[in-house]
C-alpha cells in the first residue's frame, strides 16, 4: 500500500500517490532537485582520510592505529565508554596509558617515546553494556581519532525513529528526510552504482539507499530519453507493495530528468 502524503507536510510542486487511488497529491520536493541528491552521493563517496572508522559488534575485536607521540582518541557512536581493563607491566617503555574521559565517555591513549612492543591491546566496556577488544599498532606522530559504531545500536536508534509515528507516517517522514539529504537516526545511507533500466521512453537508475530497521528508502533518477515530453506514472516505475512514492517532477521535458523516492518494507530486496 502506498501511503497518503498530506499536502501541508510537503507543499506544492511534486506528486505522491495514496493507497487505492491514482490521484496525485502536491508535495514540495522541487526546490531540492537533482543537485541535492548529487551532492548527497558525492558526500557519501568522499573518504575521511584523517580519522579511522570501525564497525564492531559486542565482544568483537577492533583493529586500529595509535599515535607514537600524540594522543589517540577513541569514541563510540551512540554510546560511551564506562570502563577500561588493561595489564600494567611496571616497565615504562613497555606500558601505555589509558584515560577514560567521564563527560563524553571517550578513551584517550598515549604511548611513551620508544614504546618497545610496537602493539597494544586492552578491553573496554560501554555504558550500554557492550564489550570491545582493541588491538592497535603504533603508527606515526600525528594525533589519531578512532570512531567505533555498533550495528546493534544503530538498529535501536532506527527503531526508535520509526516508532515515533504510524508506519504510514514514518514512510512519509523518510521521503522527506531523503529529499533533504538527512539520514534519520540509526539509518545508513549508501551510494549505489546501478546501471539504468529502460522502461518505454525513460530510463530508471537506482542511485542511493537509506536503510533503517523496518523501512528502506530508495532514490532513483529518471531520464526522459525521447524528444517529446513524458508524463511520469510512479506506479509503473516502482515495485508492488511500496509504502510511499514521491516524484519531484511528474511532467518531464524532452531529455529532462527527475528524482523518484520510494519507501519499502525493510525486508524488501534492493
Amino acid at each position: 500500500m502506498i501511503a497518503t502524503t498530506p499536502a501541508c507536510l510537503l507543499g506544492a510542486g511534486a506528486v505522491t500517490f495514496a493507497a487505492g487511488t491514482t490521484q496525485p497529491r502536491d508535495i514540495n520536493l522541487r526546490p531540492l532537485g537533482m543537485a541535492l541528491i548529487g551532492a548527497a552521493i558525492a558526500l557519501a563517496a568522499t573518504p575521511a582520510w584523517a580519522d579511522q572508522y570501525r564497525q564492531a559488534a559486542d565482544n568483537a575485536q577492533v583493529d586500529c592505529v595509535v599515535s607514537n607521540h600524540e594522543l589517540t582518541r577513541i569514541s563510540l557512536v551512540g554510546d560511551a565508554f564506562a570502563s577500561v581493563s588493561k595489564i600494567t607491566t611496571g616497565y615504562p617503555y613497555n606500558d601505555f596509558t589509558v584515560t577514560n574521559e567521564p563527560v563524553r565517555g571517550d578513551i584517550y591513549l598515549s604511548v611513551p617515546e620508544g614504546f618497545a612492543p610496537g602493539r597494544l591491546s586492552f578491553f573496554a566496556t560501554s555504558r550500554k553494556g557492550y564489550v570491545y577488544k582493541f588491538a592497535c599498532s603504533v603508527g606515526g606522530p600525528e594525533a589519531e581519532q578512532i570512531f567505533v559504531s555498533n550495528p546493534a545500536i544503530a538498529g535501536e536508534q532506527a527503531q526508535a525513529w520509526e516508532a515515533k509515528s504510524s508506519p504510514r507516517d514514518a514512510a512519509v517522514r523518510l521521503v522527506q528526510a531523503m529529499a533533504a539529504n538527512s539520514a534519520p537516526d540509526g539509518y545508513t545511507m549508501r551510494q549505489v552504482a546501478a546501471a539504468p533500466t529502460r522502461i518505454g521512453n525513460v530510463t530508471v537508475r537506482f542511485i542511493a539507499e537509506f536503510r533503517g530497521a523496518a523501512l528502506t528508502g530508495k532514490v532513483l533518477r529518471i531520464d526522459n530519453r525521447s524528444a517529446k515530453p513524458v508524463t511520469i506514472d510512479p506506479a509503473q516505475l516502482t515495485p508492488a507493495g511500496s509504502l510511499a512514492v514521491s516524484v519531484t517532477d511528474r511532467e518531464l521535458a524532452p531529455h529532462g530528468a527527475t528524482t523518484l523516492y520510494v519507501v519499502q518494507d525493510g525486508s524488501a530486496g534492493a
